[in-house]
């Protein structure tokens, strides 16, 4: 087994707490929560402020409230696009990879391009281990984003998975001039023989 594969999964899950659109950098303090549940109580209509707290929650690792936050605003607001996706990323880090892909998909039904959801998606057949579909994913991502160095690197993984090593190889090439961070993780794959 690979032995920083802790430190990839956290980078996946890094990436996918990134995407959620309405998260900032500070963590809140639970007197932050506790303003952001007066915010919904004093506004029980507000699909925002119920996002805002799903986002808190979120931060503060609480998963269960975040994800009744966002089905609230989603409630409030069905079309409210980035409920979904931040329903996806509160799944995947509960390891619910089923669940979460079930929101990502949603969520690329109203923005079928969305770079990073179609890296959620992958990442979340990386987990399942079905890397064709992971691959078809991260291949979809990189084409609407070609500079998207963690969906090359991460499509790598697959390949080496899946047997593919010269593709691999053509991509840890690639990452050597845009990431080198990366291209020197993904070596060690390259090395050990096994990926995961």
């Amino acid at each position: 087994m690979f032995t920083s594969k802790f430190g990839i999964q956290r980078l996946l899950v890094l990436i996918l707490l990134a995407s959620m659109t309405l998260l900032t950098s500070c963590n809140r303090s639970p007197n932050d929560l506790k303003a952001l549940q007066q915010q919904v109580w004093k506004n029980p209509k507000d699909a925002g402020a119920y996002m805002l707290l799903g986002n808190g929650y979120a931060r503060a690792g609480h998963y269960n409230e975040a994800a009744e936050a966002y089905k609230n605003a989603l409630t409030i607001n069905p079309k409210l696009d980035e409920a979904y996706n931040a329903l996806g990323a509160v799944a995947f880090n509960q390891k619910k990879y089923a669940e979460s892909l079930k929101y990502f998909q949603k969520h690329l039904e109203h923005a079928p391009k969305d770079s990073l959801a179609l890296y959620d998606v992958g990442n979340v057949y990386m987990q399942l281990k079905q890397y064709d579909k992971a691959s078809k994913s991260y291949s979809e991502a990189i084409d609407n984003s070609e500079s998207f160095t963690e969906a090359h690197y991460n499509l790598a993984i697959c390949y080496l998975n899946t047997g593919q090593r010269a593709e691999a190889q053509s991509i840890y090439e690639w990452l050597l001039k845009k990431n080198n961070y990366l291209a020197t993780s993904l070596q060690k794959h390259f090395k050990k023989g096994k990926t995961q």
